[in-house]
């Protein structure tokens, strides 16, 4: 029986564990070249314009 890992992700064979952080770091990337986390560039900039006029208002 292999030897057995504890991850995030639970206990899993070193193969599997080395696959998993392989997984986790090109998920990583890709968000960052996609801007999956940045809500400033998905804004509309309609939508930005109505923020920056209710935020006057304040």
């Amino acid at each position: 029986m292999p030897k057995l890992i504890n991850t995030k992700y639970g206990y899993v064979t070193p193969q599997e564990a080395e696959m998993d952080a392989h997984l986790d770091k090109w998920m990583k990337r890709r968000a960052k070249q996609h801007g999956a986390f940045s809500l400033d560039k998905k804004a509309h900039k309609c939508h930005k314009e109505k923020l920056n006029h209710e935020h006057n208002y304040r």
